[in-house]
């Protein structure tokens, strides 16, 4: 499922537009990003749990010469999936 397959779904599960729709995911999408940013947790009950995690500084090596490189700390989103979710997929 993409993005467009999602809109059409809340589109004809709550009777919305389909440019309505379009309008409510992007909110939602952006409200969690934004979320995020910030350094909250989002934590949708029985669904998951959106969260931050810092990846730390290391040393790789360049695939086609073999040389190290340096990958620097990152931020990673991450996502847990509630037991709700677990249940209903399993």
């Amino acid at each position: 499922m993409n993005k467009n397959d999602l809109v059409a779904a809340v589109a004809d599960s709550s009777d919305l537009s389909k440019a309505d729709a379009t309008k409510a995911v992007d909110a939602v999408f952006e409200a969690i990003t934004d979320a995020l940013k910030s350094g909250d947790e989002v934590r949708l009950v029985g669904f998951g749990t959106f969260s931050v995690s810092t990846r730390a500084a290391s040393e790789g090596r360049n695939p086609r010469t073999g040389d190290k490189i340096q990958i620097p700390a990152s931020k990673q989103p991450k996502f847990k999936a509630g037991k709700v979710l677990k249940d209903a997929v399993n």
